[in-house]
């Protein structure tokens, strides 16, 4: 029997991780897409082309992808603290340094190839450091918080994507708009160092760590005999099924998809505004932000929905969230440029995109394996979003390029290839349908 004071302690740092966890991983993915607003000055000033941009974007989204699997595997048996703080450092420092660089290259003392091949090398490298955090952060909150109401914890988590997301188009899109687009690395540097603040005094690392009982004893999911930890051979064990479990697998393939339409937004919305609707920069920046801000209404919404009215069945609400996303992809790509049509749009795409991110994005895939190995499943769906959310950067890159005409892009082949994208994406968890999770 566990004390009340115990529990008081353990609900505290419970809760102290979860904001941790949430308002530190915004802060944190600033740092991430803060390149998604400057693509058109870059363009304008003849620095970069729309190919080169989407190259640096895959540089970013492929090591991206390896480091959330590899990253996966090793937060299940990490210090998570120092393992997200880590990340974030590093990150804050190629922000850093690539302000420097633009700085630099507007200064005329870069030539232009130079300048592609460093973001490409230092955009990598910020990869890299991104994916130490989602990991961290889902790894931390499966430590804290029993099944029964881990889905709503997680929902309201999910948030920080769209939180992060929001910061980058209005505040760093913001910046870019007044001083230029080299001062965007700077302000996103400056978010993760404010990120990093949170993480180093909130953040805890599990309840064994802190001297408290396990989470299995601490909530009543098991008896105190059963809750033994696992050794390292145990969860390597544990984390080798996960790799065999083809539901896993067809929830990455659906994610991978739904991250092609979400980042075809997320970083190159901007510039189709621009150029197919018309906008100036402030005002597409502006537009985009919404679909952040309320994709948390639907990243909140749907882990509590689906614990306490589905019961913690994810396969209805993720199905009528991914129909909504298409819709509102079509609205978007192909609704005019009237304002209130790419207000709706911008809505409907944050809302249904923001219940996506917490299921497909790796609720559904941990909801599928055993606690223990949480990190190996969301490294399995994280290399396959980010793969393929590299390679949508390049293809798109590429389609407006050969399409260019008159100093414009031609954006018909594009928006053919992200709605299909989305359409894909919520056609194959069907597969899923009658599936269990996985009993060791």
């Amino acid at each position: 029997m566990v004390d009340q004071k115990t529990l008081k302690t353990y609900k505290n740092y419970r809760i102290q991780t979860f904001v941790a966890a949430t308002l530190g991983y915004a802060l944190y993915y600033v740092c991430r897409l803060s390149m998604g607003v400057m693509k058109q000055p870059l363009i304008d000033a003849g620095l970069l082309t729309a190919s080169q941009l989407g190259i640096i974007g895959a540089c970013l989204y492929w090591t991206y992808a390896v480091g959330k699997l590899v990253n996966g595997f090793l937060a299940d048996s990490a210090n998570i603290k120092r393992f997200m703080a880590t990340g974030i450092v590093i990150s804050v420092g190629m922000n850093f340094i690539m302000g420097l660089l633009g700085v630099a290259a507007l200064g005329g003392t870069i030539a232009n190839s130079l300048l592609f091949l460093s973001f490409c090398v230092f955009w990598a490298c910020n990869g890299w450091a991104q994916s130490m955090g989602a990991p961290a952060s889902i790894v931390g909150l499966s430590r804290w918080f029993p099944r029964k109401i881990y889905g709503t914890y997680y929902g309201i988590f999910s948030a920080s994507h769209n939180i992060g997301e929001g910061l980058s188009f209005v505040f760093v899109g913001s910046i870019v708009a007044a001083f230029g687009w080299k001062w965007g690395f700077f302000g996103a540097a400056i978010a993760g160092i404010v990120g990093l603040v949170l993480v180093l005094l909130l953040f805890h690392n599990s309840p064994e760590t802190d001297g408290l009982p396990s989470l299995e004893e601490l909530s009543g999911e098991e008896s105190p005999a059963t809750a033994k930890k696992p050794g390292r051979a145990e969860t390597r064990q544990l984390q080798k099924s996960v790799i065999k479990n083809p539901g896993v697998w067809i929830l990455a393939a659906a994610s991978a998809f739904m991250y092609m339409s979400r980042y075809a937004i997320n970083e190159w919305g901007t510039i189709f505004l621009q150029e197919a609707k018309g906008y100036s920069l402030g005002e597409a920046a502006a537009i985009i932000g919404i679909n952040p801000i309320f994709g948390i209404i639907g990243t909140v919404v749907s882990g509590w929905l689906s614990d306490v009215l589905f019961k913690g069945d994810r396969r209805y609400p993720a199905f009528v969230a991914g129909v909504l996303e298409a819709v509102a992809l079509a609205l978007f790509l192909y609704g005019g440029p009237a304002r209130w049509v790419n207000y709706t749009a911008m809505v409907l795409f944050g809302i249904s995109i923001g219940v996506l991110i917490a299921f497909l994005g790796g609720l559904m895939a941990i909801d599928l394996v055993p606690r223990k190995a949480a990190g190996a499943a969301l490294g399995i769906v994280g290399i396959a979003s980010y793969a393929a959310t590299g390679l949508m950067t390049i293809v798109t890159g590429l389609l407006m390029d050969g399409g260019k005409d008159a100093g414009s892009h031609d954006f018909t082949y594009v928006s053919i290839f992200w709605l299909g994208a989305a359409v894909i994406s919520f056609l194959l968890p069907i597969l899923n349908w009658k599936r269990k999770p996985q009993a060791l």
